[in-house]
């Protein structure tokens, strides 16, 4: 699997230098995501270079590099790591205690008082204490980021990233919670037991099929919000970026054939999704039959990868697989949306050229437009679940923040998640059922 890689390169200082460096990194086939320098003396600049690269690659990188006469590789930058030291989240009071009547307030003896309030009045707790803003961030470690199961201690930097970004977007406590167990029913005993402390529950990186009836248990037993990001923040975004695409190019998204091709977690999520924003003709194609059990039993129509191209006026792709999407296989006025990271199903260019209407890959589909605003929402709105107009005021809200230059907007553009929260927050006055995926 690739993964991003921060090269240290030392650059001659002179015009066109480094140009012959990316040159050398374009020779070799990669694309560089980063470019930033570091530092500079007189005659020469160190430049730290992204570019997603697996293991077997970073030797003919090193050697490409170490070729070009006026540059010399350094190494790899510890930058990703430094920002990671001592972790990225912490807990802080909002009270300062800097005398003893302070501390008798906050605390003994004076504390009691609101304990006993709470006692006689449990929805108090929002109120004066930090539940009403605070989330659990669950994983069990089975589906991190891409990387599969690594186990939820090494996913510990995703979920403090997750809490990081609650923070700063929508001013939300996260706090992760790592499970070490993968028994579904485990997992949904441990969460019960500990939701009293929290708001919300955000499933994280949880692999299918567990995670269906993980978040269905959960759903159907707490009266506080959950969600499984992985499925339905996935799919608000997705949907988001369907809008634009079909807004440009002159699709009718309620009339139009859309096909979902990989029906993993994100990928029914997002089938299930279009289907209740009013889809009517969704075709779903995956190799494992439980998959398109579940697809049957959300409305969708079984098909496979040929069919869907032959038919869908829409597509998306969330198979993991790079180039599943022949070129061959596209046909003019198309809408393709091939979302894998970092690979595409089929790069967008190479559809534009077969004569798709629109394409884009999934380097832009960011999660984050979607979670912080979502939770946000259905705290301010003391919703006790997720709904289907929740999500969907949520799409709009991103898809109406998009500007002209983009599929959807800038990750953290907090504009737009204030204005999902709002959205949300207003959809989640409407009647509903909680959120339900089918069952395993």
């Amino acid at each position: 699997m690739k993964i991003p890689e921060v090269l240290l390169i030392e650059v001659e200082h002179a015009p066109g230098n480094l140009a012959k460096v990316l040159a050398a990194v374009g020779e070799s086939g990669h694309t560089v995501e980063g470019l930033v320098a570091v530092s500079r003396t007189q005659d020469r600049t160190t430049w730290e270079l992204t570019i997603e690269l697996d293991d077997q690659e970073v030797s003919d990188v090193f050697e490409r590099i170490n070729a070009v006469p006026i540059a010399r590789m350094l190494g790899r930058s510890d930058r990703v790591f430094i920002r990671h030291l001592g972790g990225k989240i912490r807990t802080t009071p909002t009270a300062t205690i800097t005398d003893l009547q302070t501390l008798r307030d906050i605390y003994t003896p004076g504390v009691a008082r609101v304990c006993l309030a709470i006692r006689d009045d449990p929805d108090l707790a929002k109120r004066y204490t930090n539940i009403g803003r605070t989330v659990a961030i669950v994983t069990d470690g089975t589906a991190i980021l891409g990387l599969g199961d690594i186990g939820a201690r090494a996913g510990m930097p995703v979920m403090e990233g997750k809490a990081a970004l609650f923070s700063q977007l929508a001013g939300i406590s996260g706090v992760p919670i790592l499970l070490d167990t993968k028994d579904p029913k485990r997992i949904i005993e441990t969460v019960k037991a500990i939701a009293p402390s929290f708001g919300a529950i955000q499933l994280e990186d949880i692999a299918a099929p567990a995670c269906f009836e993980i978040e269905a248990s959960l759903a159907a037993n707490l009266d506080i919000p959950v969600l499984h990001d992985d499925q339905h923040g996935t799919a608000t975004v997705v949907l988001a970026a369907v809008m634009t695409a079909c807004a440009r190019s002159g699709v009718d998204l309620s009339a139009a054939c859309v096909g979902q091709i990989g029906l993993g977690a994100a990928g029914l999520g997002i089938a299930r999704l279009l289907h209740r924003h009013g889809v009517g003709n969704l075709l779903g194609a995956d190799l494992r039959e439980d998959a398109l059990a579940r697809l049957d039993a959300i409305g969708g129509e079984r098909s496979d990868l040929e069919e869907v191209m032959a038919r869908a006026d829409v597509v998306i792709a969330t198979t993991g697989v790079r180039g599943l999407i022949k070129p061959e296989l596209v046909r003019e006025r198309q809408v393709i949306l091939a979302l894998t990271n970092p690979d595409p199903e089929i790069e967008p260019h190479v559809a534009l050229e077969r004569g798709a209407a629109f394409a884009a890959d999934g380097k832009n589909v960011n999660n984050v437009l979607a979670f912080p605003g979502l939770f946000r929402g259905a705290l301010d709105a003391g919703a006790k679940h997720f709904t289907d107009a929740m999500l969907i005021a949520a799409s709009q809200a991103i898809a109406d923040g998009t500007d002209e230059t983009q599929l959807v907007p800038a990750p953290l553009d907090t504009d737009v998640a204030d204005a999902v929260g709002e959205a949300v927050a207003r959809a989640a006055g409407e009647s509903g059922e909680p959120i339900m995926m089918p069952g395993p």
